[in-house]
């Protein structure tokens, strides 16, 4: 972890993380869910600030549309 932790957010290479536009807003769906994550996780990430669920969300958004085949 205190490798991970070390890396600045200026080095992170973000290029495979698709561009969240106004677009993808307007098509997005919510549901609401109960999700249970490790607390160093959530930590992490509200760490980063504000609006630590919808990055969340963005992080599995991306694992997805890697991931789903088709």
């Amino acid at each position: 972890m205190a490798r991970i932790d070390a890396i600045k957010d200026e080095e992170i290479d973000y290029s495979d993380i698709p561009e969240l536009d106004d677009d993808f807003f307007a098509k997005a769906r919510k549901e609401s869910v109960t999700a249970r994550f490790d607390a160093d996780m959530v930590a992490w990430f509200k760490a980063q600030g504000k609006g630590y669920q919808t990055r969340m969300n963005a992080v599995l958004r991306a694992f997805y549309e890697r991931h789903r085949g088709g």
